[in-house]
């Protein structure tokens, strides 16, 4: 079954991914890439310091090629380009602290792993500005954006697919294919490709397999442009077809896409979150009424008074994967709004330890989770739009407190400070970078509609060289 659109929906995508130019980019649209990309450079170092990107990179070293491109932060790990884009998509990942749009998707991790890769293999002849880059990044947050607005079901946290599985596999394919300029039928076809790539369940959230979404999504988007390149073709209505991108969508109710004179970005009218801690978006919220809420309770440093609390309640959405009452791993916590509350509670905070397994496992954290209720009030929806968190905490003598959060700093409405943004990048990147490199890579990724040439970038984010050991002489 196709779906009522005039002509195919994928010949519009693909004059939009191929006739779109530098020309197009609004500065509205530069800024806020500029710091999606700062923000994606540096949780994808800290994600270099995780198991799953360890057990990543080490599976990726099976595959060898003539050409090879950076593992961000490992000078001495060069990878074909698919996968080196796979590993530092998973990296990204691997904590869940990459940014958040809406309809819900995390856009950038897919994306830029992918540019990075090709702006090393790809000849030196081809030198590519950093425009170029910006350019080719907006196209592939573009297309995601674009596909989720044709459902309903894409504006709410996701129940079936994980959304950068399924739009982020073709926002890299469509990435890809601006950087390598495929033609118009070309990128019709990489789309094609990607769709049956596409796709990864939401019962692998909180496990070691979410990042791979991710890394695949890069990987598999980036083999798609290649495979388009040599001339594999698939069906050119995939995305008008119910059997075929709808599959993924229970609501899909594609539209054609405005022609390039009347194009506007998504991203100029949808700006995207940036996390504070690396956990699931929703638990954000927890963790500020949580912060009001312990006013209540503490003063100055004293400890919270955990044997004088009956009941703790949390007014959230109904959203099962992030509902874990007792998570027993990082990746568990991380979607846990319980978790999150109770460790805030007790700490004042949510920073990168908090989900080491010394923390999740204390006793005080066990004591309070026993004694947390999750309710779903009707006005809560499931969507990082609209939704709030309330909560509410009894005490023995019979107080309850209460307090909302119904806006988080980091949020679209609330956004980060330049400066706030700058210290999470800081933060992040330094524990693979020496401190000059590090306030190199703020200075060009800020400056990067200046930049003549992206090997600049690539050099940086190898990292140090290796020490040379000196021979000794016999």
């Amino acid at each position: 079954m196709c779906f009522n659109v005039s002509f195919p929906l994928q010949e519009t995508f693909a004059r939009v991914i191929h006739g779109l130019t530098v020309g197009h980019l609004t500065d509205h649209v530069i800024q806020r890439s500029k710091r999606m990309i700062l923000d994606t450079l540096g949780v994808g170092f800290l994600g270099t310091s995780t198991d799953v990107f360890h057990k990543a990179s080490e599976y990726s070293k099976i595959y060898s090629s003539n050409v090879s491109s950076s593992v961000w932060g490992r000078p001495d790990l060069r990878l074909p380009p698919p996968y080196a884009a796979f590993v530092n998509g998973v990296a990204i990942h691997s904590m869940d602290f990459d940014d958040t749009w809406h309809p819900a998707t995390h856009p950038s991790g897919a994306v830029l792993p992918v540019l990075m890769a090709l702006t090393e293999a790809l000849p030196s002849s081809q030198k590519f500005s950093g425009l170029d880059l910006l350019l080719a990044f907006n196209v592939g947050i573009e297309v995601q954006g674009q596909l989720m607005h044709f459902s309903k079901e894409a504006s709410d946290i996701p129940k079936r697919f994980h959304p950068p599985s399924v739009v982020g596999t073709l926002g890299s394919a469509a990435a890809a294919s601006k950087f390598l300029g495929l033609s118009t039928a070309k990128c019709q076809e990489a789309l094609a490709i990607a769709v049956s790539h596409a796709g990864a369940p939401m019962a692998n959230a909180a496990t070691q397999t979410k990042p791979l979404h991710i890394g695949n999504a890069a990987r598999h988007g980036m083999e798609s442009a290649f495979l388009a390149m040599l001339g594999l073709q698939g069906n050119k209505q995939v995305l008008d077809m119910q059997t075929g991108f709808g599959a993924f969508y229970a609501n899909y109710s594609p539209q054609v896409l405005p022609n390039l004179d009347s194009h506007t970005w998504l991203l100029d009218q949808q700006d995207v979150a940036f996390k504070r801690f690396p956990a699931h978006l929703a638990t954000h919220w927890v963790a500020d009424a949580a912060v009001s809420i312990r006013k209540h309770l503490v003063t100055d440093r004293a400890l919270l008074p955990t044997d004088c609390i009956e009941r703790i309640v949390l007014r959230v959405p109904d959203v099962q994967y992030v509902n874990r009452p007792f998570p027993d791993s990082e990746h568990e916590a991380r979607h846990s709004f319980q978790y999150v509350a109770c460790a805030t509670l007790l700490d004042g905070g949510i920073t990168i330890p908090s989900f080491h397994k010394c923390q999740i496992t204390r006793p005080q954290v066990r004591e309070l989770l026993g004694k947390v209720e999750l309710e779903h009030p009707w006005d809560n929806l499931p969507s990082f739009n609209t939704l709030y968190c309330e909560i509410s905490i009894t005490l023995s003598d019979g107080a309850t407190f209460t307090e909302c959060a119904e806006t988080f700093y980091g949020h679209w409405r609330k956004p980060l400070s330049k400066e706030d943004l700058r210290g999470k990048f800081r933060a992040n990147a330094s524990s693979m970078l020496s401190c000059d490199i590090v306030e190199r890579l703020i200075e060009i990724v800020e400056n990067l509609e200046d930049l003549e040439d992206c090997s600049v970038l690539t050099t940086l984010l190898k990292g140090p060289s290796p020490p040379v050991m000196a021979s000794k002489s016999i």
